[in-house]
């Protein structure tokens, strides 16, 4: 079976499961079933998540209890901890919590909640008082962290209505009870993350569950490596400890499903189809390649926030507190928000941004300036070049319906709360150089330098590719040796990285963390080091197939700079390295002296000169290597004087040594480059 192909039905399924385990009730009635209160666990549909992801989110866990005797109104309810262990650390972010004792207070309180039977919901049960309770009411925090509903905490107590049913209340002895705390911060410790003091009351009601969800809990899925889909398994373990006994009879259950979230297809498509000359100039930025990125499955790229309609593209930035139904899957970075726990403006289970994809630029040599589009692009053309990289009509924040991506200014700058319209300054570059592409420049630093793009929309259904344009310019001086040759790389991941936190230890990166932004990644190195492009030095070989000066016979030999032309070339100079192959060959090159390129009154350069005057009594071939381009060369055979034979040939220009990607040696059309 394609598993990937099953990912939209499967959430499809989910969402309904998830609803449907959603049947809850505060209420008892007389045909309460006997027997102690039991309970199941489970992951309505566990996600997949990217190996390379440190604040990956697992799947809510459910734990669904039913039976258990009915409650002595006006108690105090029992509390127990629950724990949930991973293989893998849970990264959740810390946030801390809303009490000022430091006794109640703790420094581990985390985004991971535990919600008790669906706050905020909105279901309906036939008969079952939900107004103000269970489902129907709002999403209240309890602010004891430790303590949970424990004595000196957010206290809990069963109240009875008029009609028999039992409610869970903040007061005791009401008449008019008061729903209480229904939301519990997680206290994250390594691998684990607990629920203190959790309030326990039995639903007693034949056919009705007391429900706890624990939600928003990330871990680092890279410990777990990841393979082919659904080969690599996140287990949980649900363990519940405390003043109160709760059973539950499937404690080890699936969580997720880990593979690479970074597909085989990222990579440069569409390069250069060869090195480029140092002595050329390019002046405009020049089209180097695309860069792209493609998920291996559907949801390895997602939004900030889930969109505030059925339409792709919109409001992926705006909403920002309306993803807060429990049991709901949005396919986005962020979890289930929940605006009333606060930190730094950012609610629990926002992330800071959507999926980043990063390119690192390495070795670019000095005097490069290296540019990249602002937005994803679409190659319309099928070639890379003046006007075959444009953005696509389709392809907008707002009202679009393609895959969308803006480049930020650095893979840690967090989004903010503003609107797709209204984005902070500080986070994307909405500006630069402009042209029918739309790219900006590249901060270079010591031949390093960093571009990377937020995804603002995208299809969770389906597999896709982002291709990102990279352009360079810069002016050739060979006889300065600028820009030095060499071969620039660039290496593809997610973002941000470690190398993201200057200063942060391997240790913490993969860790839980209030300070770091979610989400976080870590490389994999599967896609580094990818060639960008080479620049080489201005050369041309020659073959002079035939020299001798034995027998009474010699070579005469010429070899020509055509440089200057009216191709718009750059003229050039430059030496030639004549490497001889046969009878008596020189044991080093013969270098001749700097062979000029001329200029509008005097000519391009020549040198010529007889076999016998530097390679003595020699018969073979020779191969001239000159640092400049369009060398031609000329030979002649004749015995002494030419009294008797002679005869002339063209030297053949071979395909450059140093450039063994190329296709001709003809020249190309330098006008469409010097710019």
């Amino acid at each position: 079976m394609n598993f990937r192909r099953w990912i939209t039905v499967l959430a499809v399924l989910a969402l309904f499961a998830g609803l449907a385990s959603a049947q809850v009730a505060s209420g008892v009635y007389s045909n309460s079933p006997a027997g102690a209160l039991q309970c199941t666990a489970s992951v309505a549909v566990p996600p997949i998540l990217r190996s390379e992801g440190v604040t990956e989110l697992v799947g809510d866990i459910v734990l669904s209890c039913m039976g258990g005797p009915a409650p002595t109104d006006g108690a105090q309810l029992p509390t127990a901890n629950f724990t949930v262990s991973f293989g893998a650390n849970v990264t959740s972010r810390l946030l801390t919590s809303p009490a000022t004792s430091p006794t109640l207070a703790n420094t581990n309180a985390s985004e991971a909640l535990l919600l008790i039977d669906e706050p905020g919901s909105g279901l309906t049960m036939g008969g079952i008082p939900t107004t103000g309770f269970g489902p129907g009411a709002p999403q209240t925090l309890c602010p004891y962290p430790i303590l949970g509903a424990g004595t000196g905490g957010c206290v809990e107590y069963a109240e009875q209505l008029a009609n028999g049913d039992y409610v869970m209340s903040s007061s005791s002895s009401s008449t008019t009870p008061v729903a209480g705390a229904n939301v519990f911060q997680g206290i994250v410790t390594a691998n684990q993350v607990t629920f203190y003091g959790i309030p326990i009351m039995p639903p007693t009601s034949a056919g009705v569950a007391r429900v706890f969800r624990m939600t928003n809990i990330r871990i680092n899925a890279s410990q777990f490596g990841g393979g082919l889909a659904g080969e690599q398994s996140v287990v949980a373990s649900v363990a519940i400890s405390g003043p109160t006994s709760l059973p539950i009879t499937n404690p080890v259950i699936t969580a997720g499903f880990v593979e690479p979230g970074l597909g085989t297809g990222t990579k440069i498509v569409g390069g250069l189809s060869g090195p480029l000359n140092q002595c050329q100039n390019y002046n405009a930025p020049y089209p180097v390649g695309l860069l792209q990125f493609t998920s291996n499955f559907g949801t390895a790229f997602k939004t900030r926030v889930a969109p505030l309609t059925t339409t792709l593209g919109a409001g992926q930035m705006q909403n920002l507190t309306g993803q807060n139904v429990p049991g709901q899957i949005y396919n986005s970075e962020s979890g289930l928000i929940f605006s009333a726990l606060t930190q730094n403006g950012f609610y629990a289970g926002l992330s800071d941004y959507g999926t980043r994809l990063k390119a690192v630029f390495n070795n670019i040599p000095a005097g490069v300036s290296i540019y990249v589009s602002t937005t994803n692009i679409v190659n319309q053309s099928g070639a890379v070049g003046s006007g075959g990289l444009a953005p696509t009509a389709s392809t907008d924040p707002v009202n679009g319906v393609g895959p969308f991506a803006e480049l930020v200014l650095t893979d840690t700058s967090i989004d903010g709360n503003g609107t797709v319209s209204n984005v902070p300054a500080t986070g994307y570059v909405t500006s630069g150089t402009t042209n029918v592409e739309g790219y900006a420049p590249v901060s270079i630093v010591s031949g390093t330098g960093t571009a990377v793009w937020e995804i603002l929309n995208t299809n969770p259904s389906t597999p896709e590719a982002f291709d990102f344009g990279v352009y360079l310019s810069y002016t050739g001086n060979a006889a300065a040796g600028s820009p030095p040759t060499g071969t620039a790389t660039v290496n593809l991941s997610f973002g941000p990285i470690l190398a993201s936190f200057p200063g942060i230890s391997a240790t913490t990166m993969i860790a839980a963390s209030g300070t770091l932004t979610v989400p976080r990644f870590t490389d994999l190195t599967t896609f580094d080091n990818l060639n960008l492009f080479s620049i080489i030095q201005c050369s041309t070989s020659l073959l002079f197939p035939f020299v001798t000066n034995q027998a009474g016979f010699d070579t005469g030999m010429a070899i020509v700079n055509t440089t200057q032309d009216p191709f718009g070339t750059k003229p050039q100079a430059g030496t030639c390295a004549m490497w001889f192959y046969g009878q008596n060959a020189p044991t080093n090159p013969v270098v001749t002296p700097v062979i000029p390129a001329g200029n509008n009154i005097t000519p391009g350069g020549n040198w010529a000169f007889l076999a016998s005057s530097i390679a003595p009594n020699f018969e073979g071939y020779m191969i001239a290597i000159c640092q400049f381009q369009f060398a031609h060369g000329y030979g002649f055979i004749s015995d002494v004087g030419a009294q008797k034979l002679a005869m002339g040939y063209l030297a053949l220009v071979l395909n450059n040594v140093t450039n063994p990607t190329s296709t001709t040696s003809q020249r190309a059309a330098p006008e469409a480059l010097d710019q």
